[in-house]
């Protein structure tokens, strides 16, 4: 078949496409995880994992009113928890429940059938397990390598936004990702990114359907079979969509499992015939609509490098068709799209320079939000969120909402990250401090230094319904129980010395208790809720504060009071107390030039006459 005619085929709805939370979010840097002899030893894990199956579960109350009628018996069959992860792939205790919670978080929660995990709170993660199969796909992509870095081609433009040089330059190891980010590198666009995934899916489509086909009842061995049952797994990896609607069942977009009867499944189909259809129809997500997908003279950028698994000549060819897209169809199908292409559904702040933003419940799309490449700014992201990833800002603070899945931090220099999140990971960042509510354990990986952890410390009138909503629990804080990785991510695409994987990673301190203080979260002049409103309203910080830091904010505070009592009390002549206010008010004036605070007021006063002004 020409590459013309597959992708016109390919652009027949339904389309399919990668979903990209579990390469952004469901990577782990254990070397453990990472199995490369093939479907042959995933086969023997799945074979260790039944040896450990759960027994049928009895779903909490919490959960179970999320689950579709049902799912207890679709999905009570040949789960396992985080012991049997562990014995089966000879993990600790903590690494195996950390493949639990993140299998957790990657799985889908919307469409279809929805398998309980997805929607597990996080004390019922144990009692619930995971299906074995989504087990074994989840560790199939481990081996992923993500897109190398490329060299900046703007160095005087990265020196503007990145003036100060860091104390670590130069005495990091020359490979360190700190070292290979800008000015000298940058990321890859989130074209790059999405070519390289969809890569990797088309590449290892036979060998992840092998996995999960069976033989025929006649048992020949050489014709193997997909079900319906566990075609569905595929869902924590794809997702289809067509012109009338945004998601689809996975099952519903194919032929041969659409409007099968629950009572009367369809009948298992021949894996090959499967795997054809599989591939006329997975496509880039930019080629989603015809007309959707751009070029520029250049195409996708091709960084020259290699990577062990998907070679990024086979993600990013210059030579090309053309596409009924608009694109380029290249050899493989993928297709060259514009490098400031950005996904559907997401929302972005990007490229933020000494400004504030502000993005309130009514900005945000699908919960899924990117911020990028902000410098001595302050961002606001307030509402219910899904997935977050920060990455590349320096000087700046980041305050967000409430987040179910999971925030991903990575590339941040002298950042202040206020978030309350079911999960948080932390990778390469350095002189960072995280006021975090956290119901899982911080996970911290990578080449970091000198960061900080505190309590969550800020509030704003929605956010406890923003909790409920995205199923964060405030009586639940792990922000101090850190969860500390290796120094070197087997994921990341730059080569290491020899030895250096070896090496301890450093991972954050404890902020002192005295040096706590609360963020205010202005109101921006907005109007006075309802007096039968009044009630929803959050009026402090939902996430009780440790006791030390609880005494060290009343001390701070019975300070400040005293202070104003002792002003407000001395015997000062008239003149004397005007001179005081006025040397008051040029110290305070002063604090608000030299911290840059002052161009925060002058953003929310634009707020207030226009309210798009900080959008």
């Amino acid at each position: 078949m020409s590459a013309e005619t597959t992708s016109a085929a390919s652009l027949e709805p339904p389309w399919l496409h990668v979903r990209r939370e579990p390469f952004e979010y469901g990577l782990l840097p254990l070397p453990s995880l990472i199995i490369n002899e093939g479907v042959y030893a995933f086969r023997n894990l799945r074979t260790k994992l039944l040896e450990h199956v759960l027994p049928t579960p009895s779903w909490p109350v919490s959960n179970a009113a999320t689950v579709n009628v049902g799912s207890h018996g679709k999905f009570g069959k040949k789960r396992v928890a985080s012991a049997g992860i562990a014995a089966s792939l000879g993990l600790q205790e903590a690494h195996a429940h950390l493949v639990l919670d993140t299998l957790a978080s990657v799985l889908p929660d919307e469409g279809g059938d929805i398998d309980p995990l997805a929607r597990s709170s996080v004390p019922d993660i144990e009692s619930v397990g995971a299906d074995i199969d989504d087990v074994v796909l989840l560790l199939y992509i481990q081996t992923y390598k993500r897109v190398p870095p490329r060299a900046h081609k703007d160095a005087a433009a990265v020196a503007d936004v990145w003036p100060t040089p860091s104390v670590f330059d130069g005495f990091l190891n020359a490979t360190s990702p700190l070292q290979t980010r800008c000015p000298r590198r940058t990321l890859p666009c989130q074209a790059e990114e999405e070519a390289h995934q969809l890569a990797f899916v088309r590449k290892h489509l036979p060998s992840l359907l092998a996995l999960l086909a069976e033989s025929t009842e006649d048992g020949d061995q050489d014709a193997k079979v997909i079900t319906l049952e566990k075609f569905q797994h595929l869902a924590l990896l794809l997702r289809a969509g067509d012109a009338s609607t945004d998601l689809l069942p996975l099952s519903q977009a194919t032929p041969f499992f659409a409007n099968s009867d629950p009572d009367m499944p369809a009948a298992p189909v021949p894996l090959a015939q499967v795997l054809d259809w599989m591939l006329l129809h997975l496509c880039a997500a930019s080629e989603r609509t015809p007309g959707k997908a751009h070029i520029k003279d250049n195409g996708i950028h091709d960084s020259g490098g290699s990577e062990a698994d998907v070679p990024m000549q086979d993600a990013c060819v210059s030579g090309a068709a053309s596409s009924p897209s608009g694109g380029a169809t290249v050899s493989n199908g993928l297709t060259q799209m514009r490098r400031d292409w950005r996904p559907e559904g997401v929302t972005y702040v990007d490229g933020v320079t000494r400004a504030s933003v502000l993005k309130t419940e009514a900005d945000l799309k699908s919960g899924l939000v990117k911020v990028a490449n902000c410098h001595d700014s302050v961002v606001y992201v307030l509402g219910p969120l899904k997935y977050v990833s920060v990455f590349g800002c320096s000087d700046s603070i980041v305050v967000l909402g409430a987040v179910g899945k999971a925030v991903r931090v990575e590339l941040c220099e002298r950042v202040q990250l206020i978030v309350a999140s079911a999960r948080i990971c932390i990778a390469n960042c350095r002189e960072c401090l995280f006021n975090l509510g956290v119901n899982q354990r911080p996970l911290v990986i990578g080449d970091n230094h000198n960061l900080q952890v505190a309590p969550y410390n800020t509030f704003y009138p929605k956010l406890e319904a923003d909790l409920a909503q995205v199923g964060v629990d405030a009586t639940v804080n792990s922000w101090d129980r850190l969860l500390t990785l290796g120094l070197i991510d087997p994921h990341d695409s730059i080569s290491h010395p020899a030895g250096v994987a070896d090496a301890q990673a450093e991972g954050p301190v404890l902020l002192q208790p005295e040096r706590f203080t609360n963020f205010a979260i202005p109101k921006w002049g907005e109007a006075e809720p309802q007096q039968q409103q009044q009630h929803l309203q959050t009026r402090a910080n939902p996430f009780l504060l440790p006791k030390p830091f609880l005494l060290a904010q009343q001390h701070r505070s019975k300070a400040v009071e005293n202070l104003k009592q002792t002003l407000k009390s001395v015997a000062l002549e008239e003149n004397r107390k005007r001179d005081l206010t006025t040397a008051i008010h040029a110290y305070f004036k002063e604090w608000l030039y030299s911290t840059g605070n002052i161009r925060q007021i002058y953003d929310l006063q634009g707020h207030e006459r226009d309210p798009k002004a900080m959008d």
